[in-house]
């Protein structure tokens, strides 16, 4: 790739003016953060796989239009988070505690090779687990965009459609839930 199509943007506009090898590049660095957030977000494989597709498709569909006035990622978070609050609004899905564990595992640091601190870092998986889960929607996603995503809280208020100082706020008291949850 040329040199001035290394940012996001540049890489989809050089896609929207039909470099197709500019939408594979944009693909392959935000498939994984993407998903992940979907995935938390909607607790449900399922689901996180029709909103990742569905995420894609607009994306698609607004090549033509897209302007580059905020981060491509936070454009596509953004996105994905809309598409997330209508399904909240459409049916309120069950956490899955086998698909929520498996993303925890598959992002787990590597394990000890002592035995005696597997069980360990096990329950503190399994406990931060628990933790996100009893977060309220809105905090989760503030979390997840923070924590998964590496958003700023500006980022983060633009994602969700809020303040900063509402973002701050509600990433603020999900911080404090979880390290009380995670302490206990």
């Amino acid at each position: 790739m040329d040199a001035p199509l290394a940012d996001d943007g540049g890489l989809m506009l050089a896609w929207a003016g039909g470099d197709a090898a500019a939408f594979g590049e944009l693909y392959a660095r935000h498939k994984g953060p993407l998903y992940r957030f979907l995935l938390k977000t909607v607790k449900d494989r399922a689901i996180a796989d029709e909103l990742f597709q569905e995420t894609w498709s607009r994306v698609i569909a607004a090549r033509q239009r897209y302007r580059p006035d905020a981060k491509f990622g936070t454009w596509l978070l953004q996105i994905a988070h809309n598409l997330a609050v209508d399904t909240f609004r459409r049916q309120r899905p069950q956490a899955g505690a086998a698909e929520t564990e498996a993303v925890f595992a598959a992002q787990a640091a590597p394990e000890r090779e002592q035995p005696e601190h597997a069980l360990s870092d096990f329950e503190l998986r399994r406990r931060m687990q628990r933790a996100i889960e009893s977060l309220s929607d809105e905090q989760r996603t503030a979390f997840v965009l923070r924590m998964e995503n590496e958003l700023s809280l500006e980022d983060i208020a633009t994602v969700t459609g809020v303040g900063k100082e509402t973002a701050k706020s509600r990433l603020r008291y999900a911080m404090v839930r979880i390290r009380e949850l995670v302490a206990d």
